[in-house]
């Protein structure tokens, strides 16, 4: 009876350790294969040939995100269509748009003004009036003045909405920066331009009632 006792103990022991071993000969099957082995996300590292090897075993995976999602912490996608050649309705209803970033802080002010000076300041000059390394004061490779964003009122009332745009699809002389600026960085400049002509024109309110507190002495 006793040996019985060992035995069947010495067993049960066996089959607990065999069960409870990481090592699984054969798994069994499984009802949902894609929801048990999860696959890596990695834009480019599925195949159609792939993907259709995986099919013949029952697993429906696809390395493109479900349509009209978004990553999170990713903006809202901008929503408008660059315009047919001749067509103005999408850059007239950009002017909707509005800038989706909150007040930048210290330090993103810091990067738009790199992201300016990198991307921007060549045109535009680091200064924002026109007078970059391409125009050079009408001596410079580029025989037209660019944009002037500080001091044009033109520039100075064109809304967030419709700056993003011609950065996005690009206009008239000025080709795009959708691969240069990704759309959280493009706002941010945006946010710097608009900045720089806020403090411009301050300035420009205050110059004259200094002046006039001055003849009033």
């Amino acid at each position: 009876m006793k040996k019985i006792t060992i035995i069947s103990l010495v067993a049960f022991t066996g089959i607990l350790i065999a069960s409870c071993s990481d090592v699984r000969r054969k798994p069994g099957r499984i009802y949902m294969p894609d929801m048990a082995y999860s696959r890596a996300y990695e834009t480019y590292s599925v195949t159609e040939e792939d993907r259709q090897a995986l099919e013949k075993d029952g697993i429906h995976f696809s390395n493109t995100p479900v349509a009209g999602t978004i990553k999170r912490g990713e903006l809202f996608p901008f929503l408008l269509a660059k315009d047919k050649d001749g067509d103005t309705t999408n850059y007239a209803a950009s002017k909707k748009v509005v800038n989706p970033l909150p007040a930048l802080t210290e330090d993103q002010a810091v990067e738009a003004e790199r992201l300016f000076l990198v991307n921007c300041a060549i045109c535009h000059g680091p200064k924002l009036d026109g007078n970059g390394p391409l125009y050079k004061g009408g001596d410079g490779p580029y025989p037209a003045k660019p944009a002037q964003l500080v001091g044009d009122a033109k520039y100075e009332a064109m809304p967030d909405g419709q700056m993003y745009y011609s950065v996005l699809y690009g206009k008239n002389k000025m080709g795009s920066y959708a691969s240069q600026l990704d759309s959280r960085q493009r706002w941010m400049v945006i946010h710097y331009i608009k900045s720089k002509q806020a403090a411009a024109k301050g300035t420009a309110v205050a110059a004259p009632a200094a002046d006039s507190a001055g003849m009033k002495k």
